[in-house]
């Protein structure tokens, strides 16, 4: 890393055991900004994100944008040899990222304790589906299961259908950004009690997150309206329950637009702009209130507006009334935005699928942006055991006999 590049976290470490989505997000978050993330991963397989939405080879461009700036160490953490190759790396690190099923650490002689006494400054951070403690600590669960239990999943879809999901793993993502939120928050109240009498104890170094509670803070006031009011929510579509006018609408070439023209000062203008002022000047639309409960004639007024115009002019004329819209893009509609283009948000690599070479492939930049344009992404999402010489050699000083029974299920040398 060039002293010129800019790396907040640059000299910390840190040792990711997870798999999927959630821990290693957090990492990748840690990495962006200049930490030394070792990636811990399994003997032959890996980290199972490595198949997800796998089209050719072996290694997914997901697993290659999740684990981007990453050190991949082979190690069997079910083995002797392992676990102790593990606590040694302990020793180096600053953070411990997990996101096993509560118990299993314990399982391998890997707990918090174990692990704080190999390093008594250590951030163990712990995601998991329903958290550490509490009746349901020990239950299994992915994101989708924690996006159910949180009550996002109830409000997501029409009224008249099934909850559907969104396109993305978002309470693995949410759940990662608060991990590492977390993880610099533990690191930061150790740094600034460094040297008093009172260090931070191994309670306060454990942070905690469950992906059911990631996706429940995301929830504004769902439940303090249903205790304030008896509100009990419901799907929406595409809009926003209480605010209006808001939703998609599909202009005269096929495309569809956003607008959020609910805002009070805002209304006036955009009802100007789609040719009807008398619902502008409508006494009983002035406030939000009135227009949610008149939400399908809003969205009727202005459904047949945005059905004669291809969506770049009417965009253009909602941008001219200073009204907010914008597109809804594809990944193709992305990859050639110039506004993510001057901030540098979308970085092209030549990626291996493990079998092959692709020229060119474009991964999302880093956020948040700092000094003009997003950083720049070092490395992608490494090869299997990438690093397990490097780091297992050059870090803990292992010969070649050791970082083999360390690494290898057999503890033969490969």
């Amino acid at each position: 890393m060039s002293e010129h590049t800019i790396a907040p976290l640059a000299g910390v470490r840190v040792l990711e055991l997870g798999n999927y989505i959630a821990a290693p997000t957090a990492g990748r978050l840690l990495a962006d900004f200049g930490a030394e993330v070792i990636k811990v991963e399994r003997p032959g397989t890996g980290d199972e994100l490595r198949n997800w939405r796998l089209k050719k080879g072996s290694v997914s461009m997901l697993y290659r944008t999740i684990n981007r700036n990453k050190k991949s160490v082979v190690l069997d953490l079910r083995s002797e040899a392992g676990r102790e190759a593990v606590l040694e790396l302990v020793k180096q690190c600053d953070i411990l990222l997990e996101n096993f099923r509560p118990g299993t650490l314990e399982k391998w002689g890997l707990g918090p304790e174990v692990l704080n006494e190999a390093n008594p400054d250590l951030v163990i951070t712990r995601i998991s589906a329903f958290g550490q403690t509490g009746p349901l600590a020990e239950r299994p669960g992915f994101a989708a299961v924690a996006e159910a239990f949180s009550g996002f999943r109830n409000l997501v879809g029409d009224p008249d259908r099934a909850p559907v999901r969104v396109g993305v793993s978002i309470g693995d993502s949410i759940a990662g950004l608060y991990a590492a939120f977390g993880a610099v928050m533990a690191l930061f109240q150790r740094e600034t009690r460094r040297g008093s009498a009172s260090p931070v104890p191994l309670t306060e170094r454990i942070i905690d997150v469950a992906l059911h509670e990631a996706m429940f803070s995301m929830m504004e006031s769902l439940v303090p309206d249903l205790g304030a009011y008896g509100d009990r929510r419901e799907r929406v579509g595409g809009r926003m329950e209480g605010i209006a006018p808001s939703n998609a609408y599909v202009c005269a070439d096929g495309a569809s637009i956003v607008v959020a023209g609910n805002g009070d000062g805002i209304f006036r203008r955009y009802m100007e702009a789609i040719g009807r002022p008398d619902l502008g000047a409508d006494t009983g639309l002035q406030s939000n209130t009135q227009r949610w409960e008149r939400r399908e004639e809003l969205d009727a007024a202005i459904g047949a507006w945005s059905a004669t115009l291809p969506a770049a002019e009417a965009l253009d004329l909602l941008d001219a009334a200073g009204v907010p819209a914008g597109p809804i893009y594809t990944a193709e509609d992305i990859v050639k935005e110039p506004q993510y283009t001057a901030r540098d948000m979308v970085q092209s690599f030549d990626v291996s699928t493990g079998e092959e070479i692709i020229k060119g492939v474009q991964f999302p930049g880093v956020v948040p942006v700092i000094g003009g344009t997003s950083l720049p992404i070092r490395s992608l999402g490494p090869d299997l055991g990438e690093h397990t010489a490097e780091v297992l050699g050059g870090l803990l000083g292992m010969d070649a006999e050791r970082i083999a029974a360390a690494s290898n299920p057999e503890g033969a040398l490969a």
